[in-house]
């Protein structure tokens, strides 16, 4: 079973990487990263996504591999390949990464290990339809609230489109883009199963006591 089944009180929590946000050079932003890692298992996250666009295939797989050291649930964004060398969770694709169709048939043709998850960035209730259709365990919808990183996605969704996905999806909706403990209640009373954030993670004081919160719905 995967963690999207194992993981106990709603919402599940998920952390977003981004090392490049910490402002520092390497090998002192993937330690940082790997750092933020750990802390994010300790307070209670359910998964973690690698989002490091920028890294090479070999850079990408030694994270991975690196990551998984310190927290089983590591999710691989837009690489299948890296995600299934490393031992990962599973994949989480993007528009320009390869088709979730395409990689449910890869998956259930047995060239994948059981549990292995398939996860879609949506933009819009089509999106994530489609991602149900084609195979996808779980969505990320967003940005659901105003943040520097989905800018290019254009206005914020806001909650009643959250909602309105939520209603009509069957696989369990994630909601991303400006997320903090302020507002993260909202997107779970919306019927979001889950949340996703970097800088929540990132720059939090006391992860696990922010964690705990967002669990007590």
């Amino acid at each position: 079973m995967s963690w999207l089944e194992l993981s106990g009180a709603r919402p599940l929590v998920c952390y977003v990487t981004d090392r490049r946000a910490f402002g520092v050079r390497e090998p002192e932003a993937t330690g940082r990263l790997l750092e933020a890692i750990s802390r994010a298992r300790d307070a209670g996250a359910d998964a973690v996504q690698l989002r490091e666009k920028d890294l090479s295939a070999r850079a990408l797989l030694e994270l991975a591999q690196a990551a998984i050291a310190r927290a089983a649930s590591i999710v691989v964004n837009d690489r299948l390949d890296v995600a299934l060398a490393a031992g990962a969770a599973g994949v989480h694709l993007g528009g320009e990464s390869a088709p979730v169709a395409g990689v449910a048939a890869f998956r259930d043709a047995g060239r994948a290990p059981g549990g292995f998850l398939i996860g879609r960035s949506c933009h819009s209730l089509e999106e994530v339809l489609a991602a149900q259709h084609d195979g996808a365990d779980y969505a990320f919808f967003g940005p659901v609230f105003a943040t520097p990183s989905k800018e290019r996605f254009g206005p914020p969704q806001g909650i009643a489109a959250l909602a309105a996905v939520c209603s009509r999806a069957r696989i369990p909706v994630f909601a991303i883009g400006g997320i903090r403990a302020e507002n993260a209640r909202e997107c779970a009373a919306a019927g979001a199963a889950g949340i996703a954030a970097i800088r929540m993670f990132q720059e939090g004081a006391d992860l696990t006591a922010l964690v705990q919160d967002l669990k007590r719905r």
